[in-house]
């Protein structure tokens, strides 16, 4: 802060700013945006001309709802350095009063004198200037001033408003030494400001009283001089709130709100409850102190009374909120002194055989303030209902900007940080704005394009509101300097079109900052208001809850998609056994638990997996992630179809327990079960084993075209526990296509399985088409356009192994064999061009023949594929699996496996239901 002389203050940082450097930070930001505005407009700190007004209203409402609280204040600060001064709206100061007498003697005339005018473009910051320009209680302090002439004063300013219109009328303001800054002085300006606007309400209470004197004087000269229907004045008001249900009497003062706006001799006939109605007529009429207004009375036919039926109105007005004026009942036919002015009174048949009685009496602009509440509170539901439709953050910014246009803004744009969009906080979210709405009555506005980086200067009064969290009302844009600093050219352009007001609201959830949104007017030739202000605050903070909460499903269900996304294959492994593509396409209302997998088996087989987990979110996919794992471990194990299944349906069981839990504190996760298919092919016989446990039935495409869905046991879903599964083998002809999938591709809530069904099968009778462009050509003819669950697809093109790459021996359990063996091998490498594996080949075989014909069960047979590798495979009969193990130098034996292990890239056992087989893969690169 620092002192310098008598000055207080951010004297440092007072002379930073004057001398061009940065200050943000250091200063409050509603004293350094008013700096900034103040160096925009060309003020010099050492000017001391403002402008003088000689003509003052001493008779003003504003000024006489003052005098007695300026009197009261007086007295109150009797004997200090205290000055109170009151200015109009447009900061003319209006009158002076001072605690002690003597300053009169001791203050320039700027500071004695009513008539100068303090607003912030004239006299730069100061107290009246910046309650004017923040339209809210301001305080500054010493060298907070931006003029030289007040280092030394610090004062507190308040507006003062008109409590029907929210009109800011005046300005009241105490001036005071520094030294005697306390707040205990905040609580005594606003209990003067209250009371000064109290005092302007009773003046309009008074015109209003006036207003019903006249009507009641003119009714009781009516009846004494006129016949008319005197005697039903009792009925009336019987009818009126005794007769009429509460929304009848809602209905009645709600168009009587709106004829009494209108200024002008109407009538409007309105539909009640079990077929009544009633005709408000709206007069002129003219008080003795000459205010003008309007009377809304209700004229019934004589037997509405009596509840005799009537002809019934089905289009009867909605039921607004209730007037502002208690409704008064007088008969007789129009008086004199409510008649329209100029106009003839109301003759014929709307006089005889009617009763006439007094809805509401008041000035125009009270109905109009009426009026426009109401719409205020029928937008506010409505955004209820409008905005937050969706959890997507741009599609939540479109409806705030829906909402407000036309009824509160003719042109809205939104402004919303790029980590916003993408589900994020934003660290800085200021210098990394982007237009995302830009919606208005027209579209030929030249606002910056969506999509367009923002850069905001300091002065707009988009940063304005962020820094201070409250919105920022700019009444009229040409006067606007900050605004126009910061791209005038586009400002030039604006104005041009009209656009003269503006209000800017942060949109703030939960302590971040999650964008700007600026409401712009241009035809209707009144600017903003405070309540216009309040308005667009109350929808920018329910729809900043709504982008939150966008942002936040955003943020989880990216998480999610990429934990999801994490867990799916990344690429397919090499395997020649089939010809493979894949389509994984998420929901579009949040991840769900499919997978699938491509998973290459000994003997050049290959496992094609689908899965789907039941469920959606980050457990959903948590939990495929786990299954996945698991049936890949259980792969390896060379499981076949329906024990692999039995296997992940015990994990399931197990995952549910655990999950679950049993005890008081424990939450179920919501862990209900999985479905998934499970196929194995083998290219050398060309036989595929699958097994399902409760998923969709895979596609089979023959090479002639036909296609089928292949009738597999349903089996139960994962998780149920203790049923058992059944697999089933089909021959596959070559180039056949077998397509797995997920139950999101065929089930929509808008759509029958069966059609789906007929798509896919249409889709899928091109046999020739690529696996690739079949992947495609599913998703486009079946899937939903809006899939509300994940969409997993598989399709695969089988491969057959030649003949001539197989080589098969049978043999007995003879030692003696095993040399003859490994000469046929050798001789079938030689004839397959692969002499260079011969030797390490033969070392296999030898090991592996022995072992079977030592420890193994006849018959035995040896096998070699010459596929993207050669693959060595002796079967035997015994169930019995070798296991290597670490041999002592002492041992004989033990190392036969562990020479398989050098020579070969893989190797191992599986279990076939005659015995077992023992392979080894050799890589022919290597060899």
């Amino acid at each position: 802060m620092g002192v310098v002389g008598d000055r207080i203050g951010p004297v440092r940082f007072r002379d930073r700013f004057l001398q061009g450097e940065s200050v943000e930070g250091s200063v409050r930001s509603p004293i350094l945006s008013s700096w900034q505005r103040s160096r925009l407009l060309g003020l010099s700190p050492d000017q001391s001309e403002l402008p003088f007004e000689q003509d003052i209203d001493l008779e003003g409402p504003l000024l006489r709802a003052a005098e007695p609280v300026l009197d009261r204040l007086q007295v109150i600060f009797a004997g200090s350095q205290t000055n109170i001064s009151l200015a109009d709206g447009h900061g003319m100061v209006l009158a002076r009063r001072f605690g002690e007498k003597s300053m009169v003697r001791r203050l320039a005339p700027i500071q004695i004198l009513p008539g100068f005018v303090f607003a912030e473009r004239f006299a730069g910051t100061n107290g009246i200037g910046l309650s004017l320009a923040e339209r809210r209680l301001c305080q500054v302090y010493g060298a907070e001033h931006f003029a030289e002439r007040s280092q030394a004063s610090a004062c507190t300013a308040i507006p003062l408003r008109d409590q029907l219109s929210g009109h800011i009328l005046g300005v009241l303001c105490l001036g005071y030494p520094y030294t005697d800054a306390d707040p205990a002085l905040i609580p005594v300006v606003r209990k003067a400001a209250e009371a000064i606007e109290r005092r302007l309400m009773d003046q309009s209470s008074a015109r209003e009283h006036g207003l019903l004197q006249a009507y009641l004087d003119a009714a009781h000269l009516a009846r004494s001089g006129e016949h008319g229907l005197d005697g039903h004045p009792v009925a009336m008001v019987d009818f009126l709130q005794s007769e009429l249900e509460q929304s009848d009497q809602a209905t009645l003062k709600e168009k009587a709100t709106e004829l009494m706006s209108g200024d002008r001799r109407a009538a409007a006939e309105v539909p009640l409850s079990r077929g009544r109605w009633v005709t408000l007529v709206s007069r002129p009429v003219t008080s003795a102190a000459g205010v003008e207004g309007v009377v809304v009375e209700a004229l019934l036919p004589e037997d509405s009374e009596r509840h005799a039926p009537a002809p019934t109105h089905p289009h009867a007005p909605a039921a607004g909120p209730p007037p502002a004026f208690r409704p008064h009942v007088a008969p007789g036919p129009d008086p004199a002194g409510v008649r329209a002015r100029g106009a003839p009174p109301a003759d014929g048949p709307s006089r005889a055989g009617r009763v006439r009685g007094l809805v509401l009496v008041g000035e125009p602009e009270v109905g109009k303030y009426a009026v426009a509440a109401r719409r205020r509170l029928e937008l506010l539901a409505e955004a209820s209902n409008r905005i937050g439709t969706t959890l997507d953050v741009s599609r939540t910014a479109w409806e705030l900007a829906e909402t407000a246009v036309p009824r509160l803004a003719d042109f809205v744009t939104i402004d919303l940080p790029a980590g916003v969009l993408l589900g994020e906080e934003s660290p800085h979210p200021t210098a990394e704005m982007h237009r995302t709405v830009v919606h208005g009555i027209r579209e030929d506005c030249p606002f910056y394009p969506v999509g367009a980086q923002v850069s905001l200067r300091p002065t707009t009064p988009h940063m304005r509101c962020i820094a201070t969290g409250q919105p920022v009302l700019e009444q009229d844009l040409k006067a606007a300097f900050g605004w126009i600093a910061q791209d005038p050219q586009h400002a030039e352009l604006l104005l041009a079109h009209n656009i003269h007001s503006l209000i800017t609201v942060p949109l703030l959830a939960r302590g971040a900052v999650l964008g700007v949104a600026s409401f712009y007017r241009s035809q209707d030739p009144a600017p903003y208001g405070d309540d216009d202000r309040s308005l667009a605050q109350e929808l920018a903070a329910r729809a900043s809850l709504c982008i939150d909460n966008a942002r936040r499903y955003t943020r989880e269900h990216t998480l999610a998609l990429s934990l999801q996304r994490s867990l799916l294959p990344r690429g397919l492994p090499e395997q020649s056994a089939v010809e493979v593509a894949h389509r994984y396409l998420p929901a579009e209302s949040g991840v769900g638990g499919d997978w699938f997998d491509v998973i290459p088996l000994s003997g050049a087989r290959v496992a094609l997996l689908v899965g789907d987990v039941v469920g959606h979110g980050l457990h959903a996919a948590a939990t495929m992630g786990r299954l996945r794992t698991a049936a890949r471990n259980f792969a390896e194990l060379e499981l076949a179809p329906d024990e692999l299944l039995t296997h992940l349906d015990n994990l399931m069981v197990r995952l549910d327990r655990e999950e679950g839990g049993d005890g008081p504190d424990s939450a179920s996760t919501g862990i209900v079960g999985a479905t998934c298919l499970y196929a194995i092919y083998d290219p050398t016989s060309q036989l595929c084993t699958m097994a399902r446990a409760g998923h969709p039935p895979p596609a089979l495409v023959r090479p002639d075209g036909a296609v089928a869905l292949l009738d597999l046991p349903a089996g139960p879903p994962l998780g149920l526990g203790g049923l058992p599964f059944e697999s089933v083998e089909i021959l596959l002809p070559e180039h056949s296509q077998l397509v797995l999938y997920t139950d999101g591709l065929i089930e929509d809530r808008h759509r029958d399985v069966d059609v789906a069904l007929d798509a896919l099968n249409r889709a899928l009778a091109h046999p020739d088409r690529a696996p690739e462009d079949t992947c495609q050509a599913v998703l486009d003819a079946v899937a939903p356009e809006h899939p509300a669950d994940d969409i997993a697809l598989l399709v695969a093109r089988t491969h057959a192994v030649p003949a001539d790459r197989i080589a098969t021996w049978e043999l007995d359990a003879d030692p003696a064999l095993v040399s003859e063996v490994r000469a046929a091998s050798v001789s079938q490498l030689n004839r397959w061009g692969l002499e260079e594996s011969a030797f390490a080949t033969e070392l296999l075989l030898s090991e592996l023949v022995t072992n079977a014909v030592r420890y193994g069960t006849a018959p035995i047979r040896v096998r070699l594929i010459h596929d993207r590798n050669l693959i060595c495979e002796v079967h035997d009969a015994s169930s019995s699996a070798p296991r290597m193990r670490q041999s002592a130098t002492t041992d004989e034996g033990g190392r036969g496996l562990f020479l398989v292990a050098q020579l070969a890239q893989s190797w191992g056992t599986r279990y076939t239901t005659g015995g077992k087989v023992i392979w080894a893969e050799c890589s022919l690169a290597a060899a």
